[in-house]
């Protein structure tokens, strides 16, 4: 059994070679962590300014083979998950001289590809979301546009979809899109999320009063840091060792049922992985 004696999952992570890497890995397994869902950067940070569909598959060529690195570090696995994330349209429009409507197809064409890797089963979600900043009309349309494709894909392909949104306690406007798409809005994932949360999952950020309300909630829960594996932020925005931490914090107050909600069932419900049988012996 693990030192905390329960599986220990952080719900979304980021890995990069370029700075601290799988040491990351190997610091949250020493503070007790076993499972991980590690989401590719956000393209342009590698160094990535796709002009297709294709130009994506770098992207998570290089979480895949992190992913597969950290899982020999930990005595569960990590998983990859893949995407486009939403800030990228602010990029494309303001800085590269896109449509609103020509990032869009390309946002959804990086879906694509990232969905072709689902269906072959080398990611148990697929990424996207909504830009949680001021933007026009036309770049909210097209972004919610990218959004529900991206349901469309999770739900063809069989795999759940993390989304990063504005800070909100209601998602129902997009449980009724992944509804519409077939896919059941239980395994849609709210990532960055505070404790309370309508629509879908929330992957709840470890800040102590967020868990201390989602316990009190009761409902399916997920625990994260977006680490975010930047050497000019180190620690952000939360370290390494904080879900572990935490799980140890929720123990010394009796929560075993909220640890195992979060660490083994929704887990489970939601990816379809299985936390307790692939730790090691």
């Amino acid at each position: 059994m693990t030192e905390l004696g329960t599986p220990v999952l952080d719900d979304h992570m980021h890995l990069d070679a370029a700075n601290r890497g799988v040491e990351a890995a190997k610091e949250f397994a020493r503070a007790g962590g076993t499972h991980l869902l590690i989401c590719n950067k956000p393209s342009w940070h590698l160094g990535v300014e796709a002009d297709d569909g294709a130009d994506f598959a770098e992207v998570f060529e290089e979480t895949i083979r992190l992913v597969n690195e950290a899982t020999q570090e930990l005595p569960g696995a990590a998983w990859p998950v893949l995407g486009v994330h939403p800030g990228l349209i602010s990029r494309l429009v303001d800085d590269r001289g896109f449509s609103p409507e020509d990032a869009r197809d390309l946002m959804c064409a990086g879906i694509d590809t990232a969905a072709e890797y689902a269906s072959d089963g080398r990611a148990v979600a697929l990424k996207s979301g909504r830009p949680h900043y001021e933007v026009s009309d036309a770049v909210w349309e097209a972004s919610n546009a990218v959004l529900r494709h991206a349901c469309e894909r999770a739900a063809e392909t069989g795999v759940a979809l993390q989304l990063h949104t504005e800070a909100t306690k209601d998602l129902t406007d997009v449980a009724a899109w992944a509804e519409d798409a077939g896919l059941p809005p239980e395994r849609v994932v709210k990532h960055y999320a505070s404790g309370r949360l309508d629509g879908v999952t929330p992957s709840v950020m470890c800040e102590k009063d967020y868990l201390e309300e989602a316990v009190e909630e009761g409902a399916p829960f997920l625990m994260e840091t977006d680490f975010v594996d930047d050497a000019d932020r180190p620690g952000a925005v939360m370290g390494p060792k904080t879900v572990p931490r935490r799980v140890r914090w929720l123990q010394e107050r009796g929560h075993d049922d909220a640890i195992e909600l979060a660490h083994v069932e929704t887990p489970n419900a939601v990816y379809g992985i299985d936390t307790r049988g692939t730790l090691a012996d």
